[in-house]
């Protein structure tokens, strides 16, 4: 098995309960760009962070990925995924630029229709219709935007017919090819595929065929290389899976995780059976084990390492330290940058 890029993916929650060290937005946002020099000293790859609305989680990607993309030097930085729902994507695309151009060209924005959200159609108090082909229209003037296409007629007077075209400004090159799209069945990563997207697969999907999740998540990559291809993109694709790996190495980690599910689960979410991966929860040597099984991770270059962020920035180091030091060598993931 060929090293793999490692990265964490933050969802951001933020409670003032028992047991949180992140009671805040303030907290949650502080402790994130903390977090990602933390780990970048490690030996880290990306930190990605998840976005939603209307929760007490990160909602607005793009000052974070610049705060941490001055911050750091090496680490990728990115989305996992912004619901396109509630985008401007012109907007979006200026904001993308600037934060990639401080970033030293590091930013790797996964994107996608998105995952459902607290509010009913809550993209509509956005001003932006609840719709799924909607998403994806936006997401094609996003990333033409990115890619310096005209998009607005100059204000030089005269004919309608006569006055030249703008690009949105700034502009970062290599951007266009970072971003991925958020794909959660066979169906979407074909269309990622064909559009000449990176594909990014979480633990969930919104299917199942009965067999195991790492095999059903193989198969997703096998059909998006397929249209990729078939689409004859001349760059090469990348693909992220994430994974909840925890590895047990303290009395306080089993008291928190020794009883998390050790194997797939199957459920309704928006109304379609869906198939959610396992946690890798144990001793170092077992998590790398069974990590070596895992064939969507095979097949994939990227693994996001899901973090329990309300844990705090010194737990969360410590574990992923432990994942790169004790995991990742026996599992066959080193990490490029503590390979180097």
């Amino acid at each position: 098995m060929a090293n793999k890029k490692l990265g964490f993916l933050s969802f951001g929650h933020w409670q003032d309960g028992h047991g949180s060290q992140t009671r805040t937005a303030a907290d949650a946002l502080r402790q994130s760009v903390e977090l990602a020099a933390g780990a970048e000293e490690v030996g880290i790859d990306g930190a990605f962070f998840r976005v939603h609305h209307f929760a007490r989680q990160l909602a607005s990607p793009f000052p974070l990925l610049a705060a941490i993309g001055v911050r750091t030097n090496r680490i990728e930085i990115g989305t996992g995924v912004i619901d396109m729902r509630y985008e401007n994507p012109l907007y979006m695309a200026e904001d993308a630029a600037a934060a990639d151009l401080l970033a030293g060209g590091r930013l790797a924005l996964g994107i996608s229709r998105g995952s459902p959200e607290p509010a009913w159609r809550g993209s509509e108090a956005f001003g932006y219709p609840d719709d799924a082909d909607d998403a994806r229209r936006k997401t094609a003037l996003f990333r033409a935007a990115i890619a310096g296409k005209p998009v607005a007629p100059a204000d030089v007077g005269g004919r309608s017919s006569d006055r030249p075209l703008l690009a949105i400004q700034p502009q970062s090159p290599g951007l266009p090819e970072r971003i991925w799209w958020g794909s959660g069945s066979r169906d979407t990563a074909i269309w990622a595929g064909q559009q000449g997207m990176n594909l990014m697969s979480s633990t969930l999907l919104l299917e199942d065929t009965g067999v195991p999740f790492d095999e059903l998540q193989a198969e997703q990559i096998a059909l998006f290389r397929e249209a990729w291809n078939a689409a004859g993109w001349e760059h090469e694709p990348r693909v992220s899976v994430s994974r909840s790996v925890i590895p047990i190495t303290s009395d306080f980690d089993r008291q928190l995780f020794g009883r998390h599910s050790q194997s797939d689960q199957v459920g309704v979410l928006d109304g379609v059976l869906s198939r959610f991966g396992k946690s890798y929860v144990g001793e170092p040597d077992q998590i790398a084990a069974e990590l070596r099984d895992d064939v969507a991770i095979q097949a994939a270059d990227t693994v996001l390492l899901t973090v329990p962020n309300q844990l705090g920035v010194d737990y969360n180091v410590r574990l992923l330290e432990t994942i790169v030091r004790d995991v990742a060598p026996e599992a066959g993931l080193v990490a490029s940058a503590s390979a180097a």
